[in-house]
């Protein structure tokens, strides 16, 4: 697997506090990486080392295959929590002093803010000051001066924040975008639907500690409980409700079912197969509904939790 981003053993301290303990992650090419954590887990150490804000205290980082160093800085783009944006400055005078900050000339920062303006639709905003914008249109400038310079490496931290939905939708659209076009992003959240939504891996930090990475979909899998939602038509509901709790585990679903449906979750039990459980069920009723319960992410991040203790 190629990556842009590798962590190896990185520990943080501060003071009698430990923010990170020898937490390794690698983040592949071309993939959104969700970093996810309880506050306080030390996901923003990590990031803040791999921005060289701070340094770690010991462990190795690499920047596609090479030690980071102080002028990596240019082949990464940060969107940090706390935007920082001159609230007095002009959005567009502003917006080229950062390009320049990143190693673009002042002609190229042009046309690519050129660009990023008409596509937001924001052109017009040039001569304003930040503290004329709302705290979404400021949102929309911090993150063009995030990605215009094309990073090797993208951190969003808390990207949503502050939008509406129609513009969170359209901040979403354009990171897939940028991923689909081969920019590695590392996205930071605590909204578990956006983490569904994005992300292709996850690493899962927990008191200083990763608990859990890897790939979404794998990691769903690992989680599966084998249980089912199943619908069941029958004339006689109580009755067929009592065989199944003879040879399954039931409970009520909170799912809509319709007026004569029996709607329930089904636990495989061991040595039993999904094919079992449908040949079971269309013996007893009239099978209408029969889906996996797949673990969501949030589902993950509670229990993972919550096993780390």
């Amino acid at each position: 697997m190629n990556t842009i981003l590798t962590v190896e053993n990185v520990c943080k301290n501060y003071g009698n506090f430990t923010a990170l303990n020898n937490v390794s992650i690698s983040v592949p090419k071309g993939s959104v990486f969700g970093l996810l954590g309880p506050n306080g887990a030390g996901k923003t150490s990590l990031i803040r080392i791999i921005n060289q804000i701070t340094l770690q205290d010991s462990g190795n980082i690499f920047l596609d295959g090479e030690p980071l160093k102080p002028q990596h800085v240019h082949q990464i783009g940060y969107l940090p929590e706390e935007r920082g944006l001159y609230k007095s400055m002009k959005v567009g005078e502003q917006a080229l002093y950062l390009a320049q900050l990143k190693g673009l000339s002042k002609s190229d920062a042009k046309k690519k803010l050129k660009y990023w303006f008409e596509k937001f639709e924001i052109s017009d905003w040039w001569d304003k000051k930040i503290q004329e914008l709302s705290k979404g249109m400021a949102q929309k400038v911090q993150f063009i001066v995030t990605v215009m310079h094309a990073p090797k490496l993208l951190i969003f931290d808390e990207p949503f924040s502050g939008f509406d939905p129609i513009n969170a939708n359209l901040i979403k659209d354009e990171i897939l975008k940028l991923r689909d076009d081969g920019a590695s992003i590392i996205f930071s959240t605590h909204r578990m639907e956006s983490v569904e939504e994005l992300c292709d891996y996850i690493a899962l930090i927990n008191k200083s500690n990763k608990i859990l990475d890897g790939k979404l979909s794998e990691i769903k899998q690992e989680f599966k409980t084998n249980q089912f939602e199943v619908g069941l038509i029958s004339t006689e509901k109580e009755q067929l409700l009592n065989k199944l709790n003879e040879h399954y585990k039931t409970e009520k679903s909170v799912n809509p079912q319709l007026d004569d449906e029996l709607r329930l979750i089904v636990t495989l039990n061991n040595g039993d197969t999904s094919k079992d459980l449908i040949r079971f069920l269309n013996n007893k009723a009239q099978l209408n509904h029969f889906t996996e319960i797949i673990p969501s992410a949030n589902d993950i991040f509670l229990k993972a939790v919550a096993n780390n203790g």
